[in-house]
């Protein structure tokens, strides 16, 4: 993306590089990390500064403390975990700004990284608070945003700070995220496919929007299906379906239309009769839902549809899932179409959230050509081209170079 500069293109050489990583990972009830993929898609950013022999002052966030001090939302088992990876020490700082922080960063050596208190157990930080930005830009020579993910948040971490640093840049993750999303959407292979499923029309109507300027086909499943199906008069029974998205979901299909795209819609259902693992089911029409059972995975003449849809495709984009799969009787339309999608022979995208642990499960993430890992950044930059961590850190270069 232009406007903005990377961590290899500028000198962090022996320099304070304070950089801003998503470590919001899984945990289970004894703290323990189940899933570290957002610990090491940034080690390549850190090795980097560390190779220069920076220091390394890291900052992220875990879990929704809203501003207070959880001790189940502590950093201390990343920073066990990351030291592992990078095989040496990482220093748990017990705060993320304060005396505590300063002394910790001035006490460290060229080649070192500490590792700074879970941001959020600060209000300021979700606020964008200037204060607190200035606080955390202390501590720092150089500010790097490598943290995709959290980067469609206006918050004091990736914007404030920004503003009392000279030298910003874009982390090596942030880089392919962005490399990924330049070939899909401002210079696409043709033809040019995008699924978008999940439960809500209004999370997404923006980004549907956006896609119908740039896609040849679009292919719409999951519960969002359902409010698509209310606004064309017909009959979903029990399914969950936005009442106050029905206009937005016409809107949808009357731009689909005027502007020539491909709309797909399923043409069958698994249905229940109740939420439930043990529920009866069945497989319907789109036609012939009845009354008092629910939609909660596409059938199998809809995963031939869409299968047949992205056959030609050369660039996929997909974000949400198209059922239940959580619950193994709904999972089966997500998993066919994981499949379908892995073995084309398209540039194949994933966004990140609910999908990309679909395709884990699945175990076919070897064969997509990048999974993002960013669920509502990847949505929120699909339909504005633009994200605020991304707009601070363009902003940062202009007023460098003014």
């Amino acid at each position: 993306m232009e406007g903005i500069k990377y961590i290899d293109e500028i000198n962090i050489s022996n320099k304070r590089v304070l950089i801003r990583v998503d470590f919001n990972v899984p945990l289970d009830e004894g703290n323990a990390i189940t899933d570290d993929t957002r610990i090491r898609s940034v080690l390549p950013t850190i090795n980097y500064a560390l190779d220069e022999n920076a220091r390394v002052i890291l900052i992220s966030h875990l879990g929704r403390p809203k501003g207070t001090h959880v001790a189940a939302m502590s950093l201390a088992p990343v920073a066990k975990r990351l030291g592992r990876l990078l095989e040496q020490d990482v220093q748990l700082v017990a705060d993320c700004i304060g005396d505590e922080a300063k002394k910790a960063v001035n006490e460290m050596k060229p080649g070192t990284v500490v590792l700074l208190e879970n941001l959020r157990f600060h209000p300021e930080e979700t606020k964008n608070d200037p204060e607190f930005g200035a606080e955390l830009a202390s501590l720092a020579d150089v500010y790097i945003n490598d943290a995709f993910a959290t980067a469609h948040r206006a918050h004091a971490s990736n914007v404030a700070v920004t503003e009392h640093l000279d030298e910003c840049a874009a982390g090596l993750l942030m880089k392919k995220e962005l490399a990924y999303f330049t070939m899909a959407m401002e210079k696409p292979v043709r033809p040019f496919v995008a699924i978008i499923g999940g439960k809500k029309v209004s999370d997404k109507v923006g980004v549907l929007s956006s896609l119908c300027d740039r896609v040849d086909k679009l292919i719409i499943g999951g519960g969002m299906a359902m409010t698509f199906f209310k606004a064309m008069g017909e009959e979903i029974g029990k399914s969950f379906a936005e009442d106050t998205a029905l206009e937005a979901a016409r809107e949808v299909i009357q731009i689909a239309k005027e502007k020539g795209i491909k709309l797909y819609m399923p043409v069958d259902f698994v249905v229940a009769d109740k939420f439930s693992a043990e529920a009866e089911t069945k497989v319907v029409t789109s036609q012939e839902i009845p009354k008092d059972w629910m939609a909660l995975d596409i059938g199998p003449a809809t995963v031939t549809l869409f299968t047949e849809a992205i056959a030609n495709a050369k660039t996929i984009i997909w974000n949400g899932p198209m059922g239940v799969f959580e619950i193994d009787a709904f999972s089966r339309g997500t998993f066919a179409l994981v499949s379908s999608v892995a073995n084309s022979y398209a540039l194949t995208i994933i966004g990140g959230g609910d999908t990309d642990v679909a395709v884990h499960r699945a175990s076919e993430f070897a064969k997509m050509s990048y999974i993002s890992t960013g669920g509502g950044a990847f949505l929120e930059i699909l339909e504005n081209n633009d994200l605020p961590g991304i707009a601070a850190l363009r902003q940062c270069k202009e007023k460098e170079s003014a």
